[in-house]
């Protein structure tokens, strides 16, 4: 049996069974609740969001945000008005994840995570408190963001990553000053198995090879060869086989 409270919105009749919306909730019409899901006060859902069984959302957070700044961005965002969560997936309090987002299952979405449109995140997958990340970025299974860190736009995180707090990665070496190009803003590629340090900076277009380890506070100017191990700024090879 399922439990709304009187004082929360919920305009969809797709509900499973065994839900709880708490008070002051939003739901819109068109979204979909899987069985057993828990949605805690002042969440709100958007149309065309779909939650997977056995997710809990928590207080504040904001699912289906429609990218637009009024004349102010440089790139025209393209997304469908879609969000796809995962069955056993948790999403923090005061989290914002965009239309056009996927979460697999049993990832974990930290307190005021911001999640941008055409972004595709794995399963068995934890972004950290108060994580970015920018459009167009996969996220692989397995994956760990610590806090505070952020993912530009256009990159790829493969399978079993680590990623430490405070990491920064860009995707422009031109700093926007050539306005927004496709082609030429590209964020890091990071293989499987990689870990990267706390405080380490990416720059646009560096691949980070499989089970490379960046080292803290580093500064990735090039690629690093898999397994090798990098340190300093700008980052050089200190080991060719880390492990």
């Amino acid at each position: 049996m399922s439990r709304t409270s009187e004082w929360a919105v919920v305009q969809t009749d797709l509900v499973g069974s065994n839900v709880t919306i708490a008070e002051f909730a939003v739901v819109r019409g068109g979204v979909v609740i899987g069985n057993d899901v828990v949605i805690h006060p002042h969440v709100v859902l958007e149309p065309g969001v779909i939650i997977g069984d056995a997710v809990e959302i928590f207080p504040g957070a904001y699912i289906g945000k429609v990218p637009k700044g009024p004349g102010a961005l440089t790139r025209i965002p393209h997304f469908v008005p879609k969000v796809k969560i995962g069955s056993g997936c948790s999403i923090g309090p005061h989290a914002v994840i965009f239309y056009d987002v996927e979460i697999g299952q049993s990832t974990l979405l930290g307190d005021g995570a911001s999640v941008r449109e055409q972004t595709r995140i794995g399963s068995d997958t934890i972004i950290g408190r108060y994580v970015t990340i920018n459009y167009n970025t996969l996220v692989g299974n397995g994956v760990k963001i610590q806090d505070h860190t952020w993912l530009a736009g256009n990159m790829t995180i493969e399978d079993g990553v680590f990623i430490s707090g405070g990491v920064g990665t860009s995707n422009d070496n031109a700093i926007g000053r050539k306005g927004y190009d496709e082609a030429r803003s590209r964020g890091p590629y990071i293989e499987r198995g990689a870990a990267i340090g706390v405080g380490a900076n990416l720059l646009p277009g560096t691949r980070i090879g499989a089970y490379a380890i960046v080292g803290a506070g580093a500064v990735v100017t090039r690629d690093v060869p898999e397994r090798a191990v990098v340190m300093g700024v700008p980052a050089r090879v200190v080991l060719k086989d880390g492990y």
